[in-house]
């Protein structure tokens, strides 16, 4: 698979990339499901499958919780479900590095990107365990800005913390690329009128992903990093 498109990085006219964390730098999900299951066992609850997890992702702890749990969440009273967040989030803490990893390719292309361009992450993740992990896998040298879901008042797929970054780099949000793997990544790069690169690396694809609109859609970090640093004609 190769970029859609053959403009250049330049020609595109963007001058910052900010890239979504799990499913696009990082393969995040076994501990994930790890952390859910655990939560689910606390309340005696059967685990679920890989599958089922990896396809709740996307908007955040509080949200995944709530998934998880099905059918029940709407019986538990606020404080159950506050008492499940915590629970998934202690149980994340301790094992989100057992298994989680960059893509292969990934910090290759970040090294390659980093002298040419302010990199960012925007993650739904809590800020803390993002910086965390990206520390962790030697991430975080490459990057400017790290905004999670709990560092601002809104999160994907509103465009505040899109436009924050924007500020804070110092480029118009049109002129900032967000990377992403799922339509949640999509949708907020549109309402911020940024454009919207679209990776397919991560398995197993995000639920609607293939069909989203984008910009660029790579199937390895080698064809992004052809792409946006003039690599190609």
């Amino acid at each position: 698979m190769t970029a859609m498109t053959s403009m250049t990085s330049r020609g595109a006219g963007f001058r910052a990339i900010v890239f979504d964390l799990d499913g696009t730098l990082i393969d995040s999900r076994r501990d994930i499901a790890t952390a859910v299951n655990a939560m689910r066992a606390d309340l005696g609850l059967e685990p679920l499958s890989l599958e089922r997890v990896v396809a709740m992702v996307g908007e955040g702890a509080r949200v995944l919780v709530r998934r998880a749990l099905g059918e029940l969440a709407a019986t538990l009273p606020p404080e159950r479900m506050r008492a499940a967040l915590a629970s998934y989030l202690a149980h994340y803490r301790e094992v989100c590095l057992d298994t989680t990893r960059p893509y292969p390719g990934v910090p290759a292309m970040l090294a390659e990107l980093a002298p040419s361009f302010p990199l960012a992450v925007l993650s739904n993740k809590g800020e803390a365990l993002s910086r965390l992990i990206l520390n962790r896998l030697g991430l975080d040298r490459y990057l400017r800005e790290v905004v999670g879901g709990d560092t601002l008042p809104t999160r994907k797929p509103n465009p505040g913390g899109l436009i924050w970054l924007a500020d804070r780099l110092a480029v118009p949000a049109g002129e900032l690329l967000l990377v992403g793997d799922s339509p949640v990544d999509a949708e907020t790069a549109r309402a911020a009128a940024s454009p919207f690169a679209l990776v397919v690396w991560g398995s197993p694809r995000p639920p609607g992903a293939d069909g989203v609109e984008a910009g660029w859609r790579f199937a390895t970090p080698d064809e992004l990093i052809t792409a946006f640093t003039g690599g190609q004609d």
